[in-house]
């Protein structure tokens, strides 16, 4: 009467309903593609200071 599907039923029509992934799509999540870049970012900056500082005291 009150049937539910189970979990993994529940996943697999969901995955089953999604358009297949696009070639050299290469982050389907939108945050995770934010802090991949906002890391990137940071080590670049990191990097440029760094060489900043060693240049100055050289």
């Amino acid at each position: 009467m009150f049937y539910k599907k189970s979990v993994e039923e529940r996943i697999a029509d969901r995955v089953a309903k999604r358009k297949p992934l696009e070639e050299g799509k290469t982050f389907e999540h939108g945050p995770a593609k934010f802090v991949f870049v906002s890391l990137l970012v940071a080590v670049v900056i990191m990097h440029v200071v760094g060489v900043a500082i060693v240049m100055a005291y050289t």
